[in-house]
């Protein structure tokens, strides 16, 4: 509801100004990926509990990993590029590569998200190779058969480094973004205690921004760790139940459907 809310309001927007801020764009663009995600996961779901069997049908697997790709990618990268914005936005620092940067913020923002794509094909190839395990192994599992844990457990080795990788990338900025304000906002204090006469205009917009960046992090753990986590139970207990607790599992934390 949060994001559809987010979405209507900058339409609205957008009609009556027939523009909308850098801020508000991310955001827009935040909120349809998450929509998007939300999206797969519950069609998935459905098919999951209604025709499980289709899962051991390749091009529809790719498909549904097509698309989950697509938005949780989007939605990482829209989130670090809030999390630079409002670095850029609220941050002081007086370093001249720091004052070029932030005047030029729009560009910032389009040469991250750019770049992102850049990081597409590896992430496309690394759930390509777990969407290989996970067809396989329902394969067998239908076969009441087995398969190598040892290959298994060698391609998921793959996709961790990959997906580790991927994310590492998103995380070490927003990080970066995070303490970079924390040392603004520390000189901003020492600011005030030497000119007490100083007007504190800032000090909460940092700490707004701060707190916004720090409950990013700890979202975007909790995401990858569940991913993570589910893609390994999924390896170690094939089955229909395994992969039902799995889907409802990425509902709370939405990760990778299977």
């Amino acid at each position: 509801l949060g994001n559809g809310f987010i979405i209507l309001i900058n339409c609205i927007n957008l009609v009556k100004r027939q523009k909308l801020s850098l801020a508000d764009c991310i955001l827009t663009g935040l909120a349809i990926s998450r929509i998007s995600q939300l999206w797969v996961i519950l069609c998935d779901s459905f098919l999951l509990v209604l025709w499980p069997h289709l899962y051991a049908i390749d091009k529809l697997t790719k498909v549904v990993n097509i698309f989950w790709i697509l938005s949780n990618h989007l939605a990482t990268w829209f989130a670090t590029c809030l999390s630079v914005f409002y670095f850029f936005k609220v941050a002081n620092f007086s370093h001249g590569c720091f004052t070029w940067l932030r005047w030029r913020i729009r560009s910032v923002v389009l040469v991250l998200l750019l770049g992102s794509l850049s990081l597409l094909f590896l992430n496309s190839e690394s759930i390509y190779t777990f969407n290989h395990i996970s067809t396989n192994s329902y394969k067998i599992y239908a076969r009441n058969s087995t398969w190598s844990s040892d290959v298994s457990e060698t391609l998921y080795l793959h996709h961790l480094i990959a997906f580790n990788f991927i994310n590492l990338i998103p995380f070490l900025l927003s990080l970066t973004s995070l303490l970079l304000l924390s040392l603004s906002l520390m000189r901003h204090i020492r600011n005030l205690q030497l000119n007490p006469s100083s007007k504190d205009l800032s000090t909460e917009a940092h700490k707004r921004a701060m707190k916004m960046v720090m409950f990013f992090l700890f979202l975007f753990i909790i995401h990858v760790s569940s991913i993570l986590l589910t893609d390994w139970v999924f390896l170690k207990l094939q089955g229909h139940l395994v992969r039902l607790l799995v889907v409802l599992t990425s509902t709370v934390f939405p990760s990778k459907p299977f």
